[in-house]
């Protein structure tokens, strides 16, 4: 009889409510190739961090940007055994050593066609405004892997989606999301299984 494959293990960084994070854990839920081995937030307000929490969910909260660097934090990650970290959301630059420990095991959401409208600053809101203002007449999602610039890794998957004339901010939201919930569950799947 072959002996059964251990699951691969995801964790999901996250800053804002964690809408992808929360669909990451549906979609994975009950999987028996990929399980949800941890969620890190920056925010203990976040609605999703919260839920893991009640869930009883592996957690783990990073009280000052500092944590990222710190090598008790990265121990803690290796000790998981982590096959892919996700940024869901998640707003701040990944420092060096995370990037070099974690080589090419780190990706990256973000809510537009990079390379444009990326780099510091460039998330939620703020992205959708400067595609606005720039009568776009497309904008999309970006997965790509990360390294030690904003939204610089190289591309991995992109999807896009056309705006209308009079496109306003609340529906480019939704669509966009409605990308990131379709999508980002299979690339985290494929990436895996790769």
């Amino acid at each position: 009889m072959e002996a059964l494959k251990p699951r691969k293990r995801l964790a999901i960084f996250i800053s804002g409510n964690g809408s992808n994070a929360k669909n990451l854990y549906d979609f994975f839920d009950g999987s028996p190739t990929v399980e949800v081995a941890l969620l890190v937030s920056d925010n203990k307000e976040s609605m999703c961090y919260k839920w893991a929490l009640e869930k009883q969910k592996t957690t783990y909260f990073l009280a000052s940007k500092d944590d990222l660097s710190k090598e008790s934090f990265v121990h803690h990650l290796q000790e998981k055994r982590l096959d892919l970290i996700v940024l869901a959301g998640f707003l701040k630059k990944i420092p060096r050593l995370l990037v070099r420990v974690f080589d090419q095991k780190i990706i990256n959401l973000h809510p537009s066609l990079l390379p444009k409208y990326g780099g510091k600053g460039m998330y939620g809101d703020h992205v959708h405004k400067a595609v606005l203002a720039a009568k776009e007449t497309q904008s999309g999602i970006t997965i790509h892997w990360v390294n030690e610039q904003y939204d610089q890794g190289a591309v991995i998957f992109q999807k896009a989606v056309e705006l209308e004339k009079d496109e306003q901010i609340e529906h480019l939201r939704k669509k966009i999301q409605r990308l990131e919930h379709e999508y980002l569950p299979k690339v985290v799947e494929q990436v895996l299984n790769a």
